[in-house]
């Protein structure tokens, strides 16, 4: 019922309920509970009636239009009729989604890989190494004497967003 209301704005909620009524907030409380309870006894009541005068057992849920109609007025064989053209679609779809899924759970795994390799003592310290970081001698040559070295690459950017 308050799947998409946070924490914080429940909490709100209730402060402003409180600042509104004040002392009578539990008589208020205990009135709508009676009221919710009263509804409920008159659904149910008038469940059992109806599903009396029709000679079927019904629920609650079961006088939605849709599922009113599916279960009591279309047989087994026109509910699969309606139900196999979609049947492929959803198969498709469900199948796309899994290979998502698998997709990702590899990504997801190569990414905290490299996030483990760049945690590695040392590797951290030296950051990446590039011509620019080098020390260059008077010609342009590495101390060694030899070219610079080609630039390490590294797969991901992790500090990129």
């Amino acid at each position: 019922m308050f799947d998409n209301l946070d924490w914080y704005e429940i909490g709100a909620l209730l402060l402003l309920a409180l600042l509104i009524f004040g002392d009578r907030l539990p008589k208020v409380i205990g009135d709508g509970l009676r009221m919710l309870r009263q509804l409920r006894r008159m659904a149910t009541n008038a469940t059992s009636d109806l599903s009396r005068e029709l000679g079927t057992d019904l629920k609650l849920e079961d006088l939605h239009p849709k599922t009113f109609v599916r279960k009591h007025l279309l047989s087994e064989e026109e509910q699969e009729a309606l139900r196999k053209p979609l049947q492929g679609v959803f198969d498709t779809v469900r199948s796309d989604l899994d290979g998502v899924k698998s997709e990702l759970t590899g990504v997801k795994s190569e990414l905290s890989g490299a996030a483990n390799a760049l945690r590695r003592p040392g590797l951290a310290d030296r950051g990446p190494a590039t011509d620019a970081t080098r020390p260059t001698g008077p010609s342009g040559a590495t101390p060694s004497g030899g070219a610079a070295p080609a630039t390490r690459s590294v797969g991901y950017d992790l500090d990129a967003t």
